[in-house]
């Protein structure tokens, strides 16, 4: 499954890494890992990564984007990492690549690029990179290890999710072998200051729930721009309120952009994937998400949603 894609990473000496719009910690982890590891192994290389800002997870080493012409692509090899669907990808110039590749660990969407190595027993893409690096062989450094571990956690949860298994831990611990401060990370990732405390304190009290207990929050441009902060924030960030309410099996979060509807859909019981999918969007059984056209559109999500626990 690997060999392929290390064979035509092997034919080109420039590499361009592309992952999904609006980064979580395992698209940011999986792209910073993945270039360290290709950058320890193929020091001839030039190794680049692309997309939208890191946002929350600047503060990972290495997370400022590269900027790259159009004319690099000519000759180059594009990678792109933890994406279901073409049109979640940030960047679209990897389509003018010479060759193409994908590393992801959703389920299967659409095909995508030339090579690709899918598969959906890993916890994260960042375990499917690790996994990736010690089948094909290829040396970890501090900085590729400390990034996949990153996005490991994010992904599993802390290793709370259903997604983990014997496997999650095996190449965690493979990770740990480098040198570097997990107190670093989490301190990053999960310390608040008083500002997000008190702001995940409103959204509490924003959430609602449907006549079969599906927990809602929805917000507003108008409310968007009261609070003033970044979409990832509400978005991605306060989906996480709900998670732990008694007799609530299904979540989402939605949060109104210029671009449309953000969807952030969770259970602890359904498969919520294909309601996603139905939306255009796209993910996990039980994490998932999409981007719909208006409010009307996300109250139809909701009301599927609601019909599933029926």
């Amino acid at each position: 499954m690997f060999q392929e894609l290390l064979n035509v990473i092997k034919n080109y000496e420039t590499i361009i890494i592309h992952r999904h719009k609006n980064p979580d910690g395992d698209a940011m982890g999986s792209q910073i890992g993945l270039k360290h590891i290709l950058l320890e192994n193929f020091p001839e290389k030039t190794v680049y990564v692309v997309g939208d800002s890191a946002g929350h997870y600047g503060f990972m080493d290495d997370s400022v984007m590269d900027e790259v012409a159009d004319e690099v692509y000519a000759d180059a090899l594009a990678i792109v990492l933890d994406t279901s669907a073409k049109h979640l990808i940030s960047d679209e110039r990897y389509t003018t690549a010479k060759a193409t590749g994908r590393m992801d660990h959703h389920i299967f969407v659409e095909k995508i690029c030339d090579t690709e190595v899918v598969d959906t027993s890993y916890e994260s893409c960042c375990g499917l990179v690790t996994a990736f690096a010690l089948a094909c062989g290829l040396k970890l450094s501090p900085v590729s290890a400390k990034a996949l571990y990153t996005g490991m956690v994010t992904d599993s949860g802390r290793f709370r999710y259903d997604s983990t298994t014997d496997q999650t831990f095996r190449l965690a611990a493979a990770l740990m072998e480098q040198k570097f401060d997990t107190n670093d990370i989490y301190r990053k990732l999960y310390a608040d200051d008083f500002a997000r405390i008190r702001l995940k304190a409103q959204f509490v009290l924003k959430i609602k729930l449907t006549d079969c207990n599906v927990a809602y929050i929805y917000t507003t441009k108008e409310e968007m721009a009261e609070l003033n902060v970044d979409t990832f924030t509400v978005s991605r960030g306060m989906v996480g309120t709900m998670s732990d309410i008694k007799g609530v099996d299904i979540w989402v979060n939605f949060t109104e952009t210029e671009q449309g509807v953000l969807c952030e859909l969770r259970s602890s019981k359904y498969n919520i994937n294909p309601i996603a999918v139905k939306y255009g969007g796209g993910g996990h059984a039980k994490a998932s998400g999409a981007c719909v056209a208006s409010k009307e559109i996300a109250m139809q999500m909701l009301g599927d949603l609601d019909a599933m626990t029926k």
